[in-house]
């Protein structure tokens, strides 16, 4: 602990004359300079200590700094205590290890703007994340904003000298507004601190922005001085330098200037010296100021943000790249997260109709959001108070959290939904389901019990599809070729006794060559690609002369033919080699994909790759970064990587890499490896020009950094998709991709006739634009009488029109809603659909209730129609309700809570004949104003009942 000096010293008397900040608002431009200094702890969870220790540690900072705010509180507004976290895991560990009581004082600090929480989990490696997994590891944040009424409009990206670009899209759909980063300039391979811009607006693709602090480090190598992430370490030292300093002067020419971060690699911490330096140091003419960070950035921004220059582009990835160290773990919590989508979509249509699927699971799902941020965590490797094997431990550990959630929400969900499919036919059937939102045809496999010889049938054409048996991990499977399965719906397959009709394999073998009629294959003994010839094209090799695909580059072995039948064929090569590798290829019978396996099966401790190099030479590069579509190139070169400060050996690989010509190219989906490294590409240099990527099985970069040996582990499972395509489309390529890595999923029927879904087919939702792809279906966190969350991501390079429809009763009410489903206000709703507008590459969030259902009984019958508008809306904003009468009759009409408690009465009378109006000013019936949240209005005639859904905010 670095604790300067005992008690904080009496303040000087207030300055006269001095333009207040106390209410933490911009200062005039003619009045003192400003000076923030704000003080935090950087945080090395599993670094510098144990989870458990700080658990404590957050605890007793935590309070150490709310006291601190307390015993301040009469002094000048700029010398009153503040304190910032680094990350809201310091926010939820004291939720869980505190009392409500106390908890609920570290709420007010929160609200009085004492202690400052950001969006992100903790100090994240953001180059290493899926989109969706930044967006999860906000999730408390979330939580908290919609509990407590609270905005978080902070993301700190600290330490690690990359970021790339799509962040900043990210990052301003969950609401933040502001970010600041210091580096290291340790453990580099690059010079990331002479800056060309000290603070700018970061700017994604689709033109959102958070206004970025990065200053340049005036003496490289410090991580104590501006520039490092510990910037105010001594804060005294770092006022005169943002005073005196000609470089800093020069690259700051502002009268508003600060200095972040106190902390550094200290376990714990604690000071008075922020406090000291503003009651000491400030004068007329210069205000120094406690900060916590917000007040720097509203002031600056009033200031002079109108005056900045946007830039956006990535700057790679460098510490990101130690997240391969422990590849294989690294992928089961993306291949996870990836299951997410499935799972949510299931558990959307369940919830539907059966919400009690959703009882129990919140805190699990809860920890899993958390670990989504956690897993990330920016150390990756042993510290002083963590040995490398309890580092590797502890990710294995946060990985089975995200992994366990997950597969535990998709079994349940899966087969819920088969429950409550009809099926009054006595047959066994089966429901396939699509969570995509396009309508698709692909394999899937069953797990029938009618026994073989069998064939399956499609239960809405009454048709026999092709069909073969199969094994699959060992286990028996019959697979089917689903076509026409809605979008995020379901298709229904029956399994019938009897061979039936015979149908044509999918694919030819012969001399190591697979050929379904669309692509060509043939392996080679390493298990490389020697061939891929695309009948779609005049026959046109994809493989560079000479060359090959997913080539790992050691091994012998014969090709053989593993399955074949009517849907599909897996040829088969194991190689051995060093590490001992095997290569499958599958081909389907109807479906544009070549689908390849490889299998590591020998630890090792050095970089290895599968490398492809195709036959097209002059192609553009392209791959999904972390929330946009980038191009591989610098931007002077037209492309996303920033021409300086960028790493670039090897690159973010989500869902796909593409190489494009302007008439074909191929699209390379990416199931499990993190990064690739594209031609010749080095740590500095960028190589667009060669078309070939090696896409990473597992490495430990820059020497002995990072996890050793793979942490021990033996297999590695990565799987890819090929596919040749006419002009790049990017939507195409990611539609692709996603079909390659969320499968159709299958679950035996086994409703009855009273069961809520048809037994043919059904579809929930249909976005009117190919180019927009539904990203995240979700019920809202709150439960599903809240809501469902739909995420739609444009892919197109040009804005798109918006046109959500959800099956079967239509939309009653939807809002804008931030990616971490916080309300921003409300959406356009026209016959039942959401009608919005997205930007190139942006992504947006809505939540929508469904038309409610209506309850009709024996009693009297007339009309109502109820309806409510504008909905959602302001807690303090009145609810016009409208309903029409067929004739002069008693009305009740009553608002209720979700638990169905009645909160206030609007009319209890007879009302005449026509249209109908009532007012709800929002209050219950004692006068109080109710709190945000959902509500149900509901008008009553005799036993008929009609309920219109209100959303407050």
């Amino acid at each position: 602990s670095h604790d300067d000096g005992g008690a904080v010293p009496t303040p000087a008397p207030a300055r006269v004359g001095a333009p207040a900040l106390g209410d933490r608002g911009a200062a005039a431009l003619a009045g003192p300079r400003r000076y923030y200094l704000a003080n935090d702890d950087h945080t090395d969870y599993e670094w510098s200590g144990s989870s458990a220790f700080y658990r404590g540690a957050f605890g007793r900072m935590l309070d150490y700094y709310m006291t601190q705010a307390e015993t301040t509180a009469s002094y000048p507004s700029d010398s009153r205590g503040r304190f910032n976290t680094d990350g809201s895991v310091w926010v939820s560990e004291y939720e869980v290890s505190r009392t409500p009581a106390d908890f609920q004082r570290l709420i007010g600090h929160l609200r009085a703007g004492s202690i400052t929480m950001p969006l992100n989990t903790c100090v994240q490696l953001y180059g290493a994340m899926p989109a969706e997994a930044v967006i999860r590891s906000f999730a408390y944040a979330g939580r908290l904003e919609r509990r407590e009424n609270l905005r978080f409009r902070l993301v700190i990206p600290m330490e690690n000298q990359t970021l790339p670009g799509g962040v900043a899209s990210l990052w301003a759909g969950c609401g933040a507004r502001y970010s600041w980063k210091g580096i290291c300039d340790c453990s580099s391979q690059i010079n990331a601190w002479d800056r060309s811009r000290d603070v700018y607006h970061f700017t994604g693709k689709d033109g959102q922005s958070v206004l970025m602090k990065w200053n340049s480090m005036l003496s490289p190598g410090s991580s104590q001085v501006l520039g490092g992430y510990a910037e105010a370490r001594n804060p005294i030292a770092s006022l005169n330098t943002m005073r005196t300093d000609p470089e800093f002067l020069t690259r700051w020419p502002y009268d508003v200037a600060g200095a972040f971060g106190y902390g550094w690699d200290d376990a714990e911490s604690t000071t008075n010296a922020f406090v000291q330096a503003s009651l000491t140091q400030s004068n007329a003419n210069e205000r120094v100021i406690v900060s916590n960070q917000i007040d720097f950035f509203e002031d600056f921004e009033a200031n002079y943000g109108s005056t900045l220059n946007s830039f956006g582009a990535s700057f790679g990835n460098e510490w990101d790249l130690r997240t391969a160290g422990l590849a294989e773990v690294t992928a089961r919590a993306r291949r996870a997260l990836e299951k997410l989508r499935t799972a949510e979509a299931l558990v959307t249509l369940v919830a539907l109709h059966d919400p009690s699927i959703l009882a129990g699971r919140a805190a699990d799902r809860d920890s899993a959001m958390m670990c989504l941020g956690l897993y990330y965590e920016h150390s990756w490797e042993g510290g002083p108070s963590v040995s490398e094997s309890q580092r590797v431990t502890w990710q294995r550990r946060i990985e089975s959290m995200i992994t366990r959630y997950v597969n535990a929400l998709h079994t349940a969900a899966l087969v819920r939904l088969g429950e409550l499919v009809k099926n009054d036919s006595g047959a066994e059937r089966h429901v396939v389901f699509n969570p995509l939102s396009w309508v698709r045809d692909d394999a899937v496999d069953l797990t029938p019990s009618t026994a073989a010889p069998r064939h399956v049938v499609d239960v809405t054409t009454g048709l026999q599809v092709p069909s073969q048996e199969i094994v699959v991990d060992g286990v028996p499977r019959l697979r089917v070729l689903a076509s026409a399965v809605p979008a995020v719906g379901y298709r229904t397959y029956e399994v019938r006794a009897g061979a039936g009709t015979t149908f044509t394999p999918a694919a030819t073998f012969a001399s190591a060559t697979l050929d379904n009629g669309r692509y060509a294959v043939t392996l080679g003994s390493r298990g490389q690609i020697t061939s891929l010839v695309d009948h779609a094209d005049a026959n046109r090799e994809l493989v560079a002369s000479g060359q090959a695909l997913h080539d790992f580059g050691t091994g012998n072995g014969s090709v053989a033919l593993e399955s074949s039948g009517a849907v599909s064929a897996t040829i088969r090569v194991s190689a051995g080699g060093s590490p001992a590798h095997e290569t499958r290829v599958t081909l389907y019978r109807g479906i544009d994909r070549v689908a390849v396996e490889g299998r590591v099966t020998q630890n090792f401790g050095d970089t290895r790759t599968y490398r492809s190099t195709f036959a097209l030479g002059g192609a553009t590069m392209r791959h999904e970064e972390v929330g946009m579509i980038a191009r591989v190139a610098r931007q002077s070169q037209g492309g996303d990587y920033a021409d300086e400060d960028a790493r670039t050996d090897y690159l973010t690989f989500n869902h796909f890499v593409d190489l494009s010509l302007p008439a074909r190219g191929v699209t390379v989906s990416n199931w499990d490896s993190p990064y690739f490294q594209a031609g010749n590409s080095t740590i500095t240099t960028l190589d667009a020009a060669t078309p070939r990527i090696d896409a990473v099985v597992g490495m430990q970069i820059d020497g002995s950094g990072g996890i050793s040996n793979q942490g021990g582990d033996t297999a590695f499972l990565n799987r890819y998709a090929f596919r040749a395509h006419g002009a790049w489309d990017p939507a195409a390529a990611m539609r692709f991709s996603l079909e390659h890595q969320n499968p159709l999923v299958a679950a035996p029927v086994l409703g009855a006739l009273g069961s809520p879904y048809p037994d043919t087919t059904f579809s929930l939702i249909q976005i009117s634009d190919p180019n927009l792809l539904l990203w995240a279906l979700k019920p809202v966190e709150e439960g599903i009488a809240q809501g469902v969350i739909a995420r739609v991501w444009n892919l197109a390079d040009s804005p798109r029109a918006l046109r959500l429809d959800v099956a079967p009763q239509g939309i009653a009410v939807a809002s804008r809603v931030t990616h971490i489903e916080t309300p921003i206000g409300p959406a356009v709703v026209l016959g039942g659909g959401i009608e919005d507008s997205l930007a190139t590459q942006q992504m947006k969030s809505y939540r929508f209730i469904a038309q409610p259902s209506v309850t009709e009984s024996s009693g009297t019958r007339t009309h109502l129609a109820l309806a409510a508008w504008p909905n959602p809306l302001a807690r303090a904003a009145v609810t016009h309700l409208r309903f029409s009468l067929g004739a002069a009759t008693p009305v009740r009409v009553s608002v209720h809570d979700v638990a169905g408690r009645e909160i206030a009465r609007l009319a209890d009378r007879v009302m005449l004949a026509g249209t109908q109006t009532l007012d709800w000013d929002g209050r219950d019936r004692d006068g109080r104003a109710v709190a945000a949240g959902l509500y149900l209005v509901k008008a009553r005639i005799g036993t008929r009942i009609e309920t219109a859904r209100v959303v407050r905010f």
